[in-house]
Formats: structure tokens, sequence, C-alpha cells
């Protein structure tokens, strides 16, 4: 029997470019022979909601809610519905805009009076500012979110609740210890949403015909669509199998015992998906009555059973193929610029390809983490020449040249080896990435990742305190970490940082030196965007394991027999860390935009808080340390430039005459011109050639002085000589 596969994302995730899980299925299936049809089930909704079929049913559904007594809605709401003909004219205009077709249409946008405006439209006396440094394409972009953002919130208030355009009814999935409320909205008639949504499934359905049907559920506010997909496809093709996957099992229902849930699904699995998925193309299409099946739950005699009796071990990252993209629509997701941030500006605003330097976290101690879980604790790199077969082959098949490493922290040996490879191939790439603020990310290293087009990088500062870092086994200092962003910074990479408070035993002190911490990051410019998140525990996390070593208790021992994920508690400080997000998060706005430095940390809470007792010079301080001028002698020696021109004339001092050379290099920027003595410049010459990134061979500090003292003497006078301390400025890197 032969299989086929259908695989979705069901709504709702980003909307400028696809989650990536369904891609990488696909790649592995390729490289089985097993034919597939991916989906992403969220853009199809968006796309039909928001289009003018779409907005003339939508007002006119809504429209029974005007006329029932007693219903009350919003002047924001009636003001929408009132403008209805001014939404339906312009939706098809914008959305193809956002998709990037109609670029002429933002010099009507930005006029103003092009677009109907509601009441996301006041926030824009604040943007004004912003604007300024926005060009007409970006300021368009917003104006066109806000007035999404507005049509959303008429669907929210006058047809469904559960809205969102990144999630749906996502209240429903998050720490859903019990399934009743799940259950209980599963019975309901479907929504408006779900509507559109089955009509777009169903057609698809029909289309590929398949014998197994996953669904990939990344994040709790896909959960609920996943249901709804899986419940439509229950009663009208029962034949099909169905199966759960993704990051939302993975995480949250390891413990789940509920039997209602396998009204719906055939199976869940988890973690790495490969092996699982390929026992259950076994298990559906053979007749043996044994079946093997790799970390997956199902109902077996009305119970449900979690078997893992497969003998297949996991595939090395070598051998799962290249993501792929294809029966998705690239061309049509669409770009939006929600707020000012700029890294969350590179989640919402252009299509990126997805791609893994490294399975796990090659750290693996963080104790908020989970830790315990494969997708973090199972650590293997992948080559670099692969990542970049990888990287061309997508290129070949999307059109795209930017890239997100979705890892949990990309390793800096495998980001120098990938940022030389890039170089060595001369691709044209833009890449970002999530690190650990490591001191391997010396000046050159970032100079190197810069050249091979990294330009950005997001890692966790969590909170700006020594002794909190140490509790969290985050093998990093603030010191650390200001060092290493300034060598970023300098690079012309933009670094975000992730920040934390709430951590348990996390004093009211500590949380106001943290800020302080934060301000000084900002204020010395080397830290370009930041988010605040509250601390949350996790089931699988060393704080959640052993809850009793971090000075908290648990709110209830009982495990759900659904999602078990979020864990209640009580911190032994008997701090309410919530009266700290408005101000935390404030004034790390104002810090983004190079304002507010000189606010006292008082002016961003309403209640009395204690002064801080960091150092106001603590990060200038921290910077001011010089470097020392060791290398080390297995440092890599590279040269990104090109052959310089050379002349060679004669220089004469008080009767005496010396032969000299005279190098002109042309950077991109521009030319530049060194002169030294014949023998030192014959070597030059050649040693340049031998360290140019365009070799294979790569060349360390030892062999290079080696090669140096074989003809000439005293290497360190010539290494740290004007001459190539002007190359070291131009590319000359030791990594």
């Amino acid at each position: 029997m032969k299989t086929k596969l259908f695989i979705i994302t069901p709504p709702f995730t980003q909307l400028n470019t696809p989650y990536p899980a369904t891609a990488y299925i696909k790649g592995f299936l390729n490289t089985k022979n097993v034919e597939s049809v991916q989906a992403d089930l969220g853009i199809d909704v968006i796309l039909e909601l928001f289009s003018k079929k779409g907005l003339i049913d939508l007002f006119q559904v809504s429209s029974s809610k005007f006329q029932v007594l007693g219903f009350e809605i919003s002047d924001n709401s009636k003001r929408i519905f009132a403008l209805q003909d001014e939404y339906i004219k312009t939706i098809d205009a914008v959305i193809q805009f956002l998709q990037g077709k109609n670029p002429t249409l933002a010099l009507q946008i930005c006029q103003e009076d092009f677009l109907p405006e509601a009441s996301r439209f006041a926030q824009l006396e604040e943007l004004d500012w912003a604007f300024g440094t926005m060009g007409t394409q970006d300021k368009a972009k917003h104006l066109a979110t806000l007035y999404l953002e507005d049509i959303s919130d008429f669907i929210v208030e006058c047809v469904d609740e559960n809205f969102g355009f990144s999630r749906y009814a996502e209240r429903l999935g998050r720490s859903a210890n019990s399934f009743d409320e799940l259950y209980e909205a599963l019975q309901q008639k479907p929504t408006y949403i779900d509507s559109i949504l089955i009509s777009l499934l169903a057609a698809k359905i029909e289309g590929a015909k398949p014998t197994l049907f996953l669904i990939s559920v990344p994040f709790p506010g896909n959960l609920y669509s996943a249901f709804r997909c899986a419940q439509w496809v229950k009663q009208n093709h029962p034949e099909i199998k169905i199966s759960m996957g993704g990051g939302f099992p993975n995480t949250e229902l390891r413990s789940l015992s509920d039997k209602r849930v396998f009204e719906f699904f055939d199976f869940i699995t988890l973690d790495d998906g490969e092996v699982p998925i390929e026992e259950l193309i076994n298990a559906v299409t053979s007749s043996e009555v044994e079946k093997h099946y790799k970390r997956t739950f199902l109902l077996e005699s009305g119970e449900v059973v979690y078997k893992n009796n497969s003998l297949k071990h996991d595939y090395k990252q070598a051998q799962v193929g290249t993501p792929d993209y294809s029966d998705l629509p690239l061309d049509k997701y669409i770009s939006v610029i929600e707020i000012v941030n700029p890294m969350h500006r590179m989640w919402s605003d252009g299509r990126w390809n997805k791609l893994t330097m490294a399975h796990g976290c090659y750290w693996g101690k963080c104790t908020f983490c989970d830790i315990s879980l494969d997708y973090i604790k199972v650590y293997e790199p992948v080559a670099a020449n692969l990542l970049c077969d990888r990287m061309e082959e997508m290129m070949l098949q999307t059109g795209q040249n930017g890239f997100h490493f979705v890892d949990e922290a990309a390793p800096p040996a495998l980001m120098r080896a990938l940022a030389l490879e890039i170089l060595r191939r001369k691709l044209a790439v833009t890449w970002w990435t999530n690190i650990r603020f490591e001191k391997s990310f010396s000046k050159d290293l970032c100079l190197l990742l810069k050249a091979s087009g990294c330009i950005a990088v997001s890692g966790g500062l969590e909170v700006a305190s020594d002794r909190l870092l140490k509790l969290i086994d985050k093998g990093v200092t603030v010191e650390q970490v200001a060092k290493v962003t300034r060598n970023f910074t300098e690079a012309g990479i933009m670094v975000h940082a992730y920040l934390m408070y709430g951590y348990p035993t996390q004093t009211i002190q500590e949380t106001i030196d943290s800020l302080e911490m934060v301000r000084q990051l900002f204020e010395a410019g080397i830290l370009q965007s930041g988010f605040w998140h509250q601390f949350a525990m996790t089931a699988h996390s060393p704080v959640g394991l052993y809850p009793e070593k971090f000075g908290v208790i648990k709110a209830t021992e009982i495990i759900g027999t659904f999602a078990n994920n979020d864990i209640d508690y009580t911190d032994s400080t008997g701090i309410n860390h919530d009266k700290f997000s408005f101000g935390l998060k404030k004034s790390l706005f104002n810090f983004m935009h190079g304002i507010c430095f000189d606010y006292e940390l008082q002016d961003w809470f309403d209640f009395k808080i204690p002064k801080t007792k960091i150092d106001p010079d603590f990060i200038f301080n921290a910077l001011e340390e010089g470097n020392d001028f060791n290398t080390k002698p297995n440092a890599k020696v590279v040269w990104l430039g090109g052959k310089p021109s050379v002349e060679h004339f004669t220089k004469s001092k008080k009767g005496n005459s010396w032969e000299m050379m005279s190098f002109t290099f042309h950077d991109k920027k521009e030319s530049f011109t060194i002169q030294t003595n014949k023998n030192e410049g014959e070597w030059l010459v050649e040693i340049l050639s031998k360290i140019s990134i365009s070799n294979t061979k790569n060349y360390t500090f030892q062999e290079v002085k080696a090669d140096f003292e074989t003809q000439l003497e005293d290497f360190e006078l010539f290494w740290y000589s004007k001459p190539v301390n002007t190359l070291r400025e131009f590319g000359l890197l030791v990594l």
C-alpha cells in the first residue's frame, strides 16, 4: 500500500514566514522517497479572512450583533462597522503591499488619508520620533499593521473572541492540566474562524488524499485549531490516521493520560519526529500483528499507553535531509511591523529560511531551561560544509538568501567554521541566530561573522546579577557579557538580550540592580534590543525538578491528565514580582530608543524602590580593561582582503638607502596603503596568499610565526608594527 502524508501547521504562528517543522519533516521524508504534501493553514486562513470577499462576509456575520438589543458594542467597533466600505475597498491592496507585491502603495498609505483609522492609530503620536528613522516602506508597513490590528480588534469583539494574529484560542492551550475546558469548547458548534479553517482543510484533504495526517503543534496558540482539524477529519474521513507532534506535545503532554484526546488523534509522538513518523508509516501500512513505535502515545484496549519498542535509533543530523519548503505559498506571506523593537521586527518582517546549526544545546546547564528533555539534552552539531550545502539548496528552492538559525545556542566554533565556509564559497547571505555570551566571541570572530553575512544575535543575559547568574548556572558574568556585546556591536552586528525577573530567591534589590546594569549597557551603546520575561517554572527544568534547592515550593504535586509543564509555585522571598513588569518594560522601551538614561530608576515605578548598589560606571570600567597581547599559538590566522598592488622604491636617510615596498589594498569602502622593507614585504605577499580566505588550509598563528622565522627575525616586533596593525583593521583576523 502506497503511503501519502499530509503535514500541516494549524492556525496561527507567524504571518511573515512558515514555521519550519513541516518543512523539516518533508525534507526527511524526501530522503525515504515517501510522498508528502505540506500546508500552513495559518497563512491560508488569514488570507481568506483578510480579503475583499472575507471582509464582506465578516461584516455580514457581525451585522446581527448590531441588531441585538442589550448587546453592548464599543464605539471603536461601531466606527469600524460604519467604515466597512472603506475597509472592503482597501484590504486587497494592503495585503498585496504587505506581501511585497505592491510597493508603490506606500506613498498612498503614508499620506494618512488612504486607510480608515480606528483606535490602534491613537498610538501614532507616540511614534512620530520613530518614523524619523523609518523609510517610507517601513512607515507604510507599520500603518498597514495598525489597520489590520483594528480589524482584528473588531473580530475579537464582534465575531470570535479567540482570534489573534499569531495564536488562536491560546488561553485554552495554556497550562491546560485538565482536558475538560478544551473538550467542552470542541463540543460547541464551530466558530466563524473554524468554519473558514474547515472549508480550506476539506479542499486540501480532498486534493492530497493522504493515508496519514500529521499535525505539528508548536505552541499553545495552535492547540485548539489542531483538535478542530483532527475532529473534522475523524468525522468525515475516518480511514485517515491522525498524529500530533511538535513543540507543544514535546514539553506539555509527556504525562498524558486522558483517553478523550484519542477521540481526535490516533497517535501523539514526542521529541524528534523522524523515527516516530517512519515507524507510524510502517504501523499504518503493514499487516504485522506486532507494531513498533518510537516515543508514541496511543489508545490500546481503551487505555492510554506509551510505546517505545522501536529498535531504530534517532537519525544523525547529517541524515535528515534539507528542509523542503515546496507546497508552501512563499510569495504570499505578509511582513508586518508591529512594534519598534528591532529584534521583534526581524521576527515579523521578511521571509527567513530556517535551519539548525546544532541539535540541542552545547551548554545544557541553565536551571530555568528544559535541560532534561532531548531537544536541549541531546547535543549534535552539523558540519559547516553540509550546512552550506543545505543553504545553497534552500536558496535555489525558495529564491531567498536570508537564514534564521533556530538553535537553542549556536556554538562559537561552529559559527566560525560556517562563516569561513560561506566566505570561501563566496555566498551572499544574511543570517542571524541565538547565542550564549561566551568569551570566545572575540573582536576578530565578530568581524568574521559580520563579513559572512551575520546581522544580529540574541542571547540570554537573564538576570544581570552575578549571584543569580551563578545560581542559574549560566556560565557568564555581567562583565563578560558587556565585553562580548561590545565586540558584536563594534563589528556592526545587532545584539538582543533576553532579560528575566522574578527568578527564585531574587530580591527587590537585585531586580533594581539588574535594571541599572541594563541601563548602563544601553547607555554604552553595546545593546540595541532587549525584552523582559517573567520567570516561569517548568516541569522539566532543574528548578521544576528540584524546587527545594531553589527556595521554592510547588503549589501542588498532582500531575494533570492532559498538559503538564508550567508549574504554580510560591517563592520563599514572598515578593510579588508582577508589580515590576510595567516599570521594567517601560524603561527598556525608552532605553532602546536612546533616551531617558538620566532618569532616576525610581521614576519608572509608582511604588518605593531601594537605590541601586551598582557603581554608575560599572560597565564603562569593565569595557576599559585592555586586551592582553598574548595570542594563542593554535589560533587561526585568516586574511579576508584581496591581493594588493605592489610598488618597489628606495628610501634614503643620512646617506644610507634601503629598498622598500609599498602595498595598496582596496577594501569595499576605501583604499589604503602600507609600507614595509623589502624582505618583510616579500614575506608578507607570500603569507597573505597562503592565509587568504579562499584557501581551504587554515594556518595557525604558530605556523605563521615559524614561517616568518625561517627567513627573518623579531616576529613579535613585526606583528605588532604599524603595517600589520593597519591590516588587522582591514580583515587580517586571528581566530
